[in-house]
């Protein structure tokens, strides 16, 4: 083949590629787009902007709600709630504070505080909850991740109302707390427990 007959190759092939990139900007991703559903658009969206990235805690909310020191759409920082964990609130205005809030909430607090923390998403678990905070799993800058050390250590309750891809080792977690009687179930009775939780043991009879 002749200099000249390659050349033309060339310019077709970079041609072709560069028409194919043209198309997948212009029209073939739209059209991708508009298929997703609002709720996977806002992965995708999340997936981008938070997942695998590092951000300074700023706040501790309670036990399973901190903020991030980054932008949020309007807000100023990022509200995220841990998956898989339900520690007990710390109560405001009409709702009362929950046995060992207190305790969960300074542990999230010794552990987070003035550190940045390695935000990963959930694709089962999706990226928010009804309050429009972001779902997710925080790494420590130790590699431990936060709603692990919280269940293992007895700050919290697996959350067993939603299913995420680490659901039956958070219900492990929390069996070998309860069974060790780590933090709250060294005392914590039913009537102590969130009311979801208590709803499903009365219903079960069982605290899995």
């Amino acid at each position: 083949m002749s200099r000249r007959n390659r050349a033309v190759l060339i310019g077709i092939s970079l041609i072709g590629t560069a028409l194919l990139i043209l198309l997948d900007r212009d029209f073939v991703s739209p059209r991708w787009s508009d298929l997703l559903t609002p709720r996977e658009q806002t992965l995708a969206t999340d997936l981008e902007r938070y997942h695998g990235k590092s951000f300074p805690v700023v706040r501790v909310v309670d036990g399973d709600t901190v903020h991030l020191g980054v932008a949020d759409s309007a807000d100023e920082v990022t509200k995220v709630r841990l998956i898989g964990i339900d520690a007990p609130e710390m109560g405001s205005g009409d709702r009362e504070r929950m046995d060992y809030a207190q305790e969960a909430t300074a542990a999230t607090k010794r552990l987070t505080l003035s550190q940045s923390a390695t935000v990963y998403l959930d694709q089962q678990a999706g990226s928010r909850d009804r309050y429009e905070r972001l779902l997710a799993y925080l790494q420590l800058p130790d590699g431990r991740f936060l709603n692990e050390e919280l269940l293992s250590e007895g700050f919290a309750y697996a959350d067993l109302r939603f299913k995420h891809g680490y659901y039956q080792k958070y219900q492990q977690l929390e069996a070998s707390a309860r069974a060790l009687k780590k933090g709250l179930w060294a005392h914590v009775t039913i009537d102590q427990m969130p009311p979801w939780r208590q709803k499903r043991m009365r219903t079960t009879g069982n605290e899995d």
